[in-house]
């Protein structure tokens, strides 16, 4: 009985603490799950800010993005095979399809951090705004995170 209720506590123990550690903002039908960003190298003027959009309603755009005291230009990004070479472009805007998620990740959509006025440092907390075009604005924390580190 003893080991039963010690592995009952344990699971609640490690749910409460994957929900504390959980962030995500939401916008009406609209969640933004996760925002995350990797630290920059030493005299980078870049950086790039990555999560999730989840939609349970009706389709959206994601039309603008902004952190004015975190860098000079924010804009939204895609990579794409430009002949077999990969490039980045700027997209003016992101379709969130209804009941359907958009993931930005390394290597894909991102949001991307030019003339940046500080480093991103490992524990850092930035602040971003998502501007959608029914839902408005979203302010979001961006957590400065490694790579392989899981969700918080």
């Amino acid at each position: 009985m003893k080991l039963h209720m010690r592995t009952l506590l344990a699971g609640g123990l490690l749910l409460a603490s994957t929900l504390l550690h959980a962030h995500q903002f939401a916008a009406g039908k609209l969640l933004i799950v996760h925002p995350w960003a990797k630290p920059t190298v030493p005299g980078s003027m870049a950086g790039a800010i990555y999560f999730d959009i989840r939609n349970s309603g009706e389709a959206d755009t994601l039309v603008a993005v902004s952190s004015p005291a975190l860098a000079e230009q924010v804009e939204m990004h895609n990579h794409i095979n430009d002949n077999g070479v990969m490039r980045m472009r700027q997209v003016p805007n992101v379709p969130i399809t209804a009941n359907e998620q958009v993931h930005f990740k390394p290597h894909g959509l991102h949001v991307m951090l030019m003339g940046l006025k500080q480093p991103l440092k490992l524990g850092d907390k930035l602040p971003l705004t998502l501007r959608f075009q029914k839902a408005g604005e979203v302010k979001v924390e961006v957590v400065v995170q490694a790579e392989d580190e899981p969700a918080h």
